[in-house]
């Protein structure tokens, strides 16, 4: 197999996992009324307890901006609050309402419970194998160098759906 097709499957492998994840996020988002992104902010939230918005885009691997707007969204649903640090107040931290921690106790696990029973199946090595040839692929399609557009309201992103 030549290099030229064998890259071709690559890239539309990824693109089934991305339209996967895409189907998945618009099911939560009609069951549970968040989309995929703000289950997994507030998951990671409720895990870390109160949190700067840095470090849990870090922890989320999103951009701040992006994490805000999701922050801002789940604050509209009153799933989430900001709250001033109490010794800089010039520290914005971030927390879970009770109302989220009891859709995140009370409902099964966001993930695909279906691929997470398959993965946790596997062997460990083949784990190991998938991840890391999965991580090397997200270094191989590194973004960094890409020129970001701005939208009319100044806005720069090409983050997923929030």
């Amino acid at each position: 197999m030549n290099n030229v097709n064998t890259s071709a499957q690559v890239l539309s492998t990824l693109r089934q996992i991305i339209r996967a994840m895409d189907i998945h996020s618009r099911y939560l988002s009609k069951k549970y009324g968040l989309t995929g992104p703000q289950l997994v902010v507030a998951a990671e939230i409720g895990q870390a307890g109160p949190i700067t918005i840095g470090e849990l885009a870090r922890r989320v691997s999103l951009s701040q901006a992006t994490v805000t707007t999701i922050l801002d969204r789940l604050e509209a649903k009153e799933l989430a609050t900001r709250i001033r640090g109490q010794e800089d107040k010039r520290r914005v931290y971030v927390d879970i309402t009770d109302k989220t921690r009891s859709i995140l106790e009370t409902h099964p696990n966001f993930l695909q419970e279906e691929f997470v029973q398959r993965f946790n199946a596997l062997e460990d090595w083949e784990q190991t194998l998938i991840l890391s040839s999965i991580q090397r692929i997200a270094a191989m399609m590194d973004t960094s160098s890409i020129p970001l557009g701005t939208y009319g309201d100044g806005t720069v992103t090409l983050e997923p759906d929030v």
